[in-house]
């Protein structure tokens, strides 16, 4: 077991429960900063430690309790996430399928809309006024 992974693992584990558990929804919701913030500061390192190991460790990587322990953090950041636009989810990703889309889009809002759905994108279709 990597025990820096490990301690980082724990911390990301301890930041989701407390920003669960002193979430209080937007009162004039959306709230793009705060959705922005839980990204940056949640999901994208919880996100990054999955990709960094993967680059730098060999196989056996992860424990089933250390990617159970990541997994749930991120899902706790993303369901917080849609919370912020007053869409209420249960995020359930693996945290390889949010790195493979990050790595596909390089931006962590954008993975996460498309994850989401949250925010509803427009739907681009021109208004057909007579």
């Amino acid at each position: 077991m990597n025990t820096e992974r490990h301690e980082r693992i724990a911390t990301l584990a301890e930041q989701a429960r407390q920003d669960r558990a002193t979430f209080d929804p937007p009162v004039d919701p959306p709230d793009e900063q705060r959705a922005v913030r839980l990204l940056r500061n949640g999901v994208g390192p919880a996100v990054g430690l999955y990709i960094e190991a993967h680059a730098t460790d060999g196989p056996g990587r992860f424990s089933p309790a250390e990617l159970s322990r990541l997994e749930r953090a991120m899902n706790d950041w993303l369901t917080l996430y849609a919370r912020c636009y007053d869409v209420s989810i249960d995020a359930e990703f693996t945290v390889r399928e949010v790195a493979e889309l990050l790595l596909e889009t390089h931006n962590i809002k954008d993975t996460a809309q498309l994850l989401t759905q949250v925010p509803r994108r427009a739907t681009g279709h021109p208004s057909t006024n007579g």
